[in-house]
């Protein structure tokens, strides 16, 4: 049976090789997507066996992505393709429920590969990703500032941080602009931040957005 797949990255360039990649290797593409909201909406609707995912993507990004979708279709593997190395990308991947962690200065055929041991129910790190949870793993603290934040603080944090205004933020998440306000003095309560700039900085240093 032929495996079907998603692609979630922001480059349109990424995902386009991406395409050609993996239908050379026979897999079945059901779409892409460059947000991390469409590429939820798109992978509920279309129920894909695998979602090769980035990191950095507008609106959520796909840490966030990955949590919604693993809670509404647990059968449905997550393979993060990234730039990002850090301890803390990878870390959150793996809480949020990802089966293979790939670099982008790695892929190619590791992620043909990624995706059959995902689909057989096994679990796959690159080399450099591997080494680096090895190393940093007994420096862990036991719980990040984001493990305290619920689902909608973390989608009000990623989109502050990128920039947009309470009234664009209540759009996308059906809030009134006062409701998005008060999200957003309650994180900088919660975290301990003194204002908006903290905000962004927080979200930064621990993978929810990038400078891009």
């Amino acid at each position: 049976m032929t495996t079907s797949v998603f692609i979630a990255d922001d480059h349109a360039v990424m995902r386009e090789g991406l395409v050609h990649l993996l239908e050379c290797k026979g897999f079945s593409i059901l779409g892409s997507a460059g947000s991390g909201r469409e590429t939820v909406e798109q992978v509920l609707k279309l129920e894909p066996d695998v979602v090769v995912m980035d990191i950095s993507m507008p609106d959520m990004n796909g840490i966030e992505a990955t949590r919604q979708i693993r809670d509404r279709l647990p059968a449905c593997r997550v393979v993060i393709l990234s730039m990002h190395s850090t301890g803390e990308h990878v870390f959150h991947a793996i809480e949020a429920g990802v089966r293979a962690y790939i670099l982008k200065e790695s892929a190619g055929q590791e992620i043909v590969d990624a995706i059959a041991l995902v689909t057989s129910g096994r679990r796959y790190l690159s080399p450099k990703v591997s080494s680096i949870v090895a190393d940093q793993i007994a420096l862990r603290p036991g719980v990040s500032p984001i493990d305290s934040l619920s689902k909608r603080e973390r989608e009000i944090l990623q989109l502050v941080a990128e920039g947009h205004s309470s009234t664009r933020i209540g759009l996308a998440l059906n809030l009134s602009p006062k409701t998005v306000d008060t999200y957003r003095s309650r994180l900088m309560q919660k975290l301990n931040l003194g204002d908006v700039v903290a905000l962004v900085k927080f979200a930064i240093q621990h993978g929810l957005t990038t400078l891009e």
